[in-house]
């Protein structure tokens, strides 16, 4: 669970090129043992949300707004990369059972840009949503080519519709054309973009035909 540690007067570094951290793969057993994977959710005895159990002054230590479990995948793994940069692996309780190693950008103090921490997701991170609960709309309108964490969602949830998806999290012509199918099927512009009524559309519209 990352809990908060502030030490008065950092300074923090504008970043650069990253110069290491750890493998997506790390960061997928992080996320496992903090929260069985899921970005979504909060902890049974309150106070720890989300993916990476943030807290809500850690959270704000590294510039989240409003509550972790509500904030999209992609918000979350930056965050989480941050907070890496400033104190490594220490807020982690899970970090030190699972044996993880510090590396070159732990505790570097080198605040990472967005592209920095697209990675951390792996295209796979949340866990499946139960039908009966439509995840928070992620904030991000999807178009081919592009792969997160929260298109494997909606793509497992397509499952439900007949369709195979293996839930890559990466939007090619499977994808696009399911995406026009459920639009069609719904009344919603065909545009092959997946926005806010197409994510919707998966839980509480029409199956595609």
């Amino acid at each position: 669970m990352a809990t908060v540690l502030v030490s008065a007067g950092v300074q923090l570094a504008m970043a650069g090129t990253a110069a290491a951290d750890p493998p997506s793969s790390a960061w997928a057993k992080l996320r496992m043992c903090e929260a069985s994977g899921r970005y979504d959710i909060v902890a049974s005895h309150g106070g720890y949300y989300g993916a990476y159990q943030f807290d809500l002054p850690t959270w704000r230590s590294v510039g989240g707004s409003g509550y972790p479990h509500r904030a999209s995948p992609a918000e979350q793994d930056f965050r989480a990369l941050y907070l890496y940069r400033m104190r490594g692996w220490q807020p982690w309780v899970c970090a030190r059972k699972l044996g993880l190693r510090a590396d070159g950008d732990a505790r570097s103090k080198r605040v990472p840009t967005r592209a920095e921490a697209a990675y951390i997701g792996g295209g796979g991170a949340p866990a499946p949503v139960p039908p009966s609960g439509m995840p928070a709309w992620p904030g991000r309108v999807y178009a081919y080519g592009d792969c997160a964490p929260a298109l494997r969602t909606w793509q497992l949830r397509m499952n439900k519709y007949g369709y195979d998806f293996e839930g890559t999290g990466c939007y090619y012509a499977e994808t696009r054309a399911a995406v026009l199918a459920l639009q069609r099927a719904n009344g919603i512009k065909d545009s092959g973009l997946l926005g806010p009524k197409t994510w919707e559309a998966a839980w509480k519209g029409k199956p595609p035909r």
